[in-house]
């Protein structure tokens, strides 16, 4: 029904993923867009707007809000009120505000390494302090350090958690009982929760993704959620994104940072794409879904029967495996270069998720035509198969 396998040319498109390798003919593996046309419903909308010919500042409607509390409600089990809902233009700038709301210059805010590279950014740029809660690796995938995470939560500089769920790029969807342990620690240290839950709809057959606000009425009011449609849908060009926040205090606080950081102003594709993702595009998610686990296996049996340096963990969300390549014997950063010169192949160092804690591994987006990744993977080997 939706042609997955289609290979698309984005060279020349001003796409950052394309474009921004200087080699001719790289295939890019990095950054974290899809190589897929929009769900049918969500171009339509757009072909309805572009054809109106008029796009200046836009109002927000209540279909916006209808389609955010519908679409939760009916497939994450999640009950929103609208008026917790913050519009912006996307996940990173929701990240810095809610951090510059919740926490003051110098005060310390909590992460699980490795993790997104933007996480660290904002803390910074926010003028906290970035604490790391080591993730211990544990055979093929990741589980929380608790003792160590709520040594760093009993610190009374810590005032927030910055949440990544699912997680990028430990590829963990975190249990609902992992969520609460989270949160019972945070409240005893009155340590706030910033849930980045970008890739929510990126689950793997198996597993169930739990907003962290749904669980209890205390992780409702002791956190604030960061949403977008823009990796499940692949619309992240579209600027569009959610905060939504219980709490009425919180909520005006992140609100005048909106504000004040003037990210306010959405623009009119985003919010058509938005609507027209969650209220007709749940079909082809899921098809999406289920095209990215036939990738995620092909490239499992493709390293161990042709890569058997390169070890591929346990992927339960995103489209983004972490995989090990300690065997190589290489540094993740020489790997990189290695396979950008020599294989014409983009990868992510895992370096750029935690300066430990990714040391020896690098990211893979496989979110492509089946043959494209393959193609990929077969430059790669003939670094190494030689």
């Amino acid at each position: 029904m939706y042609d997955f396998d289609q290979l698309l040319n984005r060279r020349g498109s001003h796409s950052v993923k394309w474009d921004e390798p200087e080699q001719e003919g790289v295939i890019p593996m990095w950054v974290a867009d899809m190589d897929f046309m929009a769900a049918p419903a969500i171009q339509e909308a757009l072909r309805e707007r572009v054809e109106h010919g008029v796009f200046g500042y836009t109002l927000v409607p209540d279909a916006y809000y209808d389609a955010i509390v519908n679409w939760f409600g009916r497939y994450h089990h999640w009950t929103i009120d609208r008026q917790d809902i913050i519009y912006t233009t996307g996940v990173v700038p929701a990240i810095s505000c809610a951090i510059q709301a919740l926490t003051m210059g110098g005060e310390n805010v909590l992460i699980q390494t490795p993790v997104y590279n933007c996480f660290f950014s904002s803390i910074r740029n926010s003028g906290s302090n970035i604490v790391e809660n080591p993730l211990k690796r544990q055979g093929d995938t990741y589980v929380i350090d608790f003792d160590d995470f709520e040594r760093k939560c009993a610190d009374e500089k810590t005032t927030a958690f910055l949440l990544c769920n699912p997680h990028n790029p430990a590829g963990r969807v975190w249990a609902k009982e992992e969520l609460t342990r989270m949160n019972d620690i945070c409240m005893r240290y009155h340590v706030r929760v910033i849930a980045d839950e970008i890739h929510c709809e990126l689950v793997m057959p198996g597993y169930t993704f739990t907003p962290f606000a749904s669980i209890s009425e205390a992780c409702r009011d002791n956190s604030v959620t960061l949403n977008s449609p823009s990796k499940s849908f692949n619309i992240a060009g579209l600027q569009i994104a959610n905060i939504i926040c219980h709490d009425p205090a919180m909520r005006r606080r992140i609100n005048r940072q909106v504000n004040i950081n003037e990210v306010c102003d959405v623009n009119p594709f985003g919010v058509e794409a938005l609507m027209a993702a969650y209220n007709d595009s749940r079909d082809w998610l899921v098809a999406l879904n289920d095209y990215l686990w036939e990738n995620y296996q092909a490239l499992c049996r493709f390293c161990e029967e042709q890569l058997p340096q390169w070890k591929v963990l346990k992927l339960e969300g995103t489209y983004l495996p972490w995989v090990d390549i300690t065997a190589t014997g290489m540094t993740s950063d020489a790997l990189a270069d290695l396979l950008l010169r020599e294989a014409k192949v983009m990868v992510n160092s895992g370096t750029m998720y935690g300066a430990q804690t990714g040391e020896g591994y690098i990211r893979l987006n496989i979110a492509c035509p089946r043959a494209r990744m393959l193609e990929g993977l077969e430059r790669i080997k003939k670094v190494f198969i030689k």
